[in-house]
């Protein structure tokens, strides 16, 4: 159908963005489902006058309305063929919260946590708790109903929902909210959609609310089909049928919602079993122990988080290889009464002969870091490498508590009958685990086992008295059950209540009623082949370059915006585009068939990689641990092959070879250049580089030079320290401090001269052959220390890691490179392990001075933060922390460069400037990255520094200002 005039007009007439280019659909044809549908058109509108706009010109032009937050969507319930109204970027303000009332008036772009934050300042919060709530958006969460770990205690959205601003399908604008008969008889009245909503839904009630009684399900963390029997009461709020509706019903623009108390205090217990079945037939023994959540973790997803980077270290909450682990958590007021809740604990699992071991905890960071792992096992399970995923379909279901045993047993039956196994977690309190068979949808057979297996599991939950979707949503994946799991009668119901809200069925078709087959629509179509590309760089882990891609599947975690580092350009822009999910999605498009295969080294392409900084942030942060820093080097390289190659991108990707050939002469005129103003705007303007930024300069003497003039240590154990560029030609006194300290710790220091390169600004760059050949000579030159056993110490993080992860990356099957890594640490890591703690018996005491220190990205994402901390308290810094400022935003030349200049400084603006600005004035800002401190410098005028420079002056006790 043609809908040229309806998006002329579309674009006439809202403020926001309409996107129509084929790559922007793709950006919005996949949620965390399986599914993919490409949409009409995208609008991310600015206003709700955009939306309302948007919803009556579509009515008029006969065009559909999908509603969108997040896109976290696990049951594809996001996407259609459809006009998608993204609400994320713009519609998420709170607009009051009302401490007395316990209440919070919101848009529904805004994200779950962002709520809470703002709302624990009043000792407040929103009950129902996703596991996806640093990304999952209020308007989602009305749309799924959903609830979470703690919906033994606040049910679902369901119950917390007091009013909603909507959007008809005809354009029309109205709030529902709770009326009496009175009320609802006199809003029935008059002419138009949103009388006749009253008026018909009245008579539907009064001649169906028989059938609603005998036939909607008994378990009250329903969510199949709509609410209807929430309409029975006397009173009727409407705001409630649009819980778990999936925007077929009404477009939400505002709602109003309740908020909780905050617990005082909260006590976590992780009960072991050595069978999952044990685990599971304990839950209503644990129950009567007064229990807020009960939250299941079976084998596989315990093995999947030991072995995902970022999560390994955090799973020390497991001992053993239990079978099946739960988390049983407690409220109270007192530490006491939590004690007493942890005795009773104790006393029933005692009972329980599978259960050999019980942690208990008190401590908030230590349950906190327990949740964290919790809350993101959902992508740990999903991060399995090849085509044999653990699929969401039938995760959703949910049963009395007291037969959730037996359902599992016998669905596990059902699972292996088909040919196939699963993963089991989350919510056993609830009677809802989340059940994913490991299916391949890209094999036919596959597909017929994932509707067997769903249709067994819809039987069973029926007679058990449970119901198919309890929080997550029909959407594509369980609508097509409704008319069997609820029965003809009630299904009929619903399909006259979708009549009368959405004559038209503009709003989101296809989910709740009338939806097509579970087949349908699936992102991997069934018997297809994806492409392969030869890489240069080695993706055999994940099974090549497209399996690299097929990690990500949509979960979204790169979404989230106020913790940790992943994804900086989508924490500054919103734009889904700039997601590492948005990027996986267009590259394995083109793979795919969705794109043609000249998108791959397109323009468009380039926009949609431009501005990730391959901070490596995903490699760790996202669960699946996609590594888009090693995608983006490896389609650089395929990009360039087809495009011209700017003069600036070479001579940022050349600069160790540049500052290894300039002789003095030649960095005084490079220092010239950078420090003269015409000549500095004469670069910029032919380079396009940003003026205002401060060029590193190089310094008159190299840190190798300088060190072929002193005297070398003549005894000690000898170690290698790694001459960085940045190091080496910009930063040598930062060299000479960690020399002066290892030194004076015992340590002989040797540094090669014999040139050696990271390669790091070919590899952000995409030059890919010309690191390898770095990578060649590099390992030439040190390989002979590593012989002899000398550990090799870097201090610019990004260098010294480049050795530890892309060298095996680039030169797969050198036994060499793999035994160099082996032998790299950072300078941090190095004297935080201290062979026979020689650092250490420096130290001159404690000190007071307060130190605020900033992690690089890489360094983060690699090696973690604890070893930073470490070395500077041996120096005495008892009071040094990390501050969670993210990425600085510098990214090598990035912030150097015009175009992403505004970006980079609003990545630092988040939360590292401030940070730096707040922070004591007589206080130690530390940044193992040359960029970091660069930027520093720059947002704030304040000079950061190198750990071993902050070392050197401690240990040494030399005097003066740093």
């Amino acid at each position: 159908m043609d809908h040229t005039h309806f998006f002329r007009e579309l674009n006439e007439h809202v403020e926001g963005d309409v996107y129509q280019d084929p790559m922007s659909l793709v950006l919005y044809s996949t949620d965390a489902s399986n599914y993919q549908i490409m949409p009409l058109a995208v609008l991310v509108p600015r206003s709700a006058a955009d939306v309302r706009y948007a919803v009556e010109a579509a009515y008029r032009h006969g065009v559909p309305v999908l509603p969108r937050g997040g896109g976290s969507s696990l049951a594809g319930q996001t996407v259609g063929a459809a006009l998608i109204i993204d609400f994320s970027r713009h519609l998420n303000r709170i607009i009051d919260i009302d401490p007395e009332q316990r209440q919070a008036r919101v848009e529904p772009g805004l994200v779950y946590d962002r709520l809470n934050a703002a709302a624990a300042s009043h000792g407040l919060m929103m009950g129902p708790d996703p596991a996806s709530g640093n990304r999952a958006t209020l308007g989602g969460m009305l749309a799924n109903n959903s609830t979470g770990t703690h919906s033994i205690l606040y049910g679902n959205f369901v119950d917390h929902i007091v009013d909603a601003s909507v959007i008809l399908a005809d354009g029309t604008t109205t709030v529902f909210r709770e009326l009496d008969r009175v009320e609802w008889s006199r809003r029935a009245t008059g002419e138009g959609l949103e009388a006749e909503i009253y008026r018909k839904m009245g008579a539907l009630l009064a001649s169906s609310a028989a059938v609603i009684e005998r036939d909607t399900p008994r378990h009250w963390r329903r969510n199949s089909g709509y609410r209807l029997e929430r309409l029975l009461d006397t009173r009727r709020n409407l705001a409630q049928l649009l819980c778990g509706s999936e925007g077929t019903l009404a477009v939400v623009s505002e709602m109003t919602v309740s908020l909780v108390p905050r617990p005082k205090r909260t006590a976590l217990a992780v009960v072991h079993f050595r069978k999952r079945d044990a685990a599971l037939r304990a839950v209503t023994d644990l129950l009567e122990t007064s229990a807020s959540a009960i939250e299941l973790l079976d084998g596989t997803a315990i093995r999947q988080a030991r072995r995902a980077k970022g999560f390994a270290g955090a799973v020390d909450f497991i001992t053993g290889d239990p079978g099946a682990a739960l988390l049983v958590e407690y409220y109270g007021a007192t530490e006491a009464e939590l004690r007493d809740r942890l005795d009773d604990l104790r006393s029933v699992a005692s009972r329980h002969v599978d259960a050999y071991y019980t942690l208990e905890l008190i401590e908030p960071d230590r349950i906190r870091r327990v949740w964290d792992v919790r809350k993101e096992v959902l992508g740990l399970v999903m991060g399995v490498r090849g085509d044999h995923k653990p699929v969401p379909f039938i995760e959703d279901a949910s049963v009395p508590v007291e037969h959730l045993a037996s359902y599992i047993r016998r669905l596990d039956a059902s699972i292996a009958e088909a040919g196939a196994r699963a993963a089991y977690y989350a919510h056993a309190s609830a009677g809802c685990l989340h059940v994913r068979p490991f299916l391949n949808l890209k094999d036919p057979a596959d597909v017929s086992r994932m509707e067997r297996i769903a249709v067994a599991s819809m039987e069973l939950v029926r007679e058990y008295g449970g119901v198919v979707s309890s929080e997550h949503g029909d959407g594509l994946a369980r609508s097509w059950l409704n008319p069997t799991f609820l029965g003809d009668a009630l299904f009929r119901v619903c399909r006259e209540t979708k009549r009368i809200f959405d004559r038209s069925g503009i709003l989101n078709p296809g989910k709740i009623v009338d939806a097509p087959p579970i087949g349908a629509h699936l992102r991997y179509k069934p018997g297809s082949n994806t492409a392969a590309i030869d890489s240069v760089m080695d993706f055999e882990e994940f099974g090549g370059f497209v399996g690299a891609l097929e990690m990500c599947n949509g979960n979204g975690a790169c979404r989230k915006l106020d913790t940790g580092t992943m994804c900086p350009s989508f924490m500054v822009t919103g734009d889904e585009q700039h997601s590492t999910r948005g990027r996986a999605n267009a590259l394995r498009a083109v793979m795919s068939g969705w794109l043609p295969p000249t998108q791959l080294t397109s323009k468009r392409m380039y926009e949609v990689m431009d501005l990730c900084i391959q901070c490596k942030a995903c490699k760790t942060e996202c669960p699946s641990n996609v590594d888009m820093a090693r995608i983006k080097t490896e389609w650089l390289s395929k990009y360039w092959a087809d495009n011209t190659v700017p003069l600036r991108t070479r001579l940022f990707a050349r600069l160790p070879d540049t500052a290894y050939r300039l002789g003095k002469s030649g960095r005084r005129a490079a220092n010239a250049a950078a420090t003269v103003r015409p000549l500095r705007r004469l670069a910029a303007a032919v380079l396009g580089t940003a003026p205002q930024r401060h060029q590193p300069l190089f310094a008159n003497v190299s840190l190798v030079e300088r060190y072929a003039r002193r005297p070398a240590a003549d005894r000690g154990k000898p170690i290698v320290l790694f001459p960085d560029t940045f190091t080496n030609y910009f930063e040598p006194e930062i060299g000479i401090a960690a020399i002066d300290m290892l030194e004076a710790a015992g340590y002989k220091v040797l540094v090669p001269t014999s040139r050696v390169c990271c390669g790091r600004t070919y590899l952000s760059k995409g030059f890919v052959t010309e690191v390898q050949r770095l990578a060649i000579e590099t390992v030439d030159v040190l390989y002979p220390f590593v012989e002899k056993g000398y550990t090799i110490v870097g201090l610019e993080p990004s260098c010294i890691l480049t050795l530890r992860d892309e060298f095996l990356a680039l030169l797969q099957g050198e036994k060499r490179a793999r035994k160099l890594a082996g032998a790299v640490e950072t300078f941090e890591e190095f004297v935080a392990r201290d062979d026979g703690r020689r650092v250490s018996k420096l130290t001159t005491g404690d000190r007071p001075t307060e130190v605020l220190v900033h992690g690089h990205c890489h360094q983060k994402a690699l090696v973690g933060m604890e070893a930073s901390l470490q070395c500077l308290r041996l120096a005495g810094y008892r009071n040094a922390r990390v501050v969670d400022s993210g990425c600085c935003g510098m990214a090598g030349s990035f912030g150097y460069e015009k175009e992403h200049e505004q970006i980079s400084t609003a990545m630092g603006e988040r939360r590292l400037a401030p940070a730096v600005r707040s922070f004591d004035k007589n206080g130690i800002v530390v940044a193992a990255g040359t960029s970091c401190r660069a930027q520093i410098k720059d947002l704030t005028g304040r000079s950061a520094f190198h750990p071993a420079q902050v070392l050197r002056n401690a240990l040494l006790d030399i005097r003066g200002r740093l």
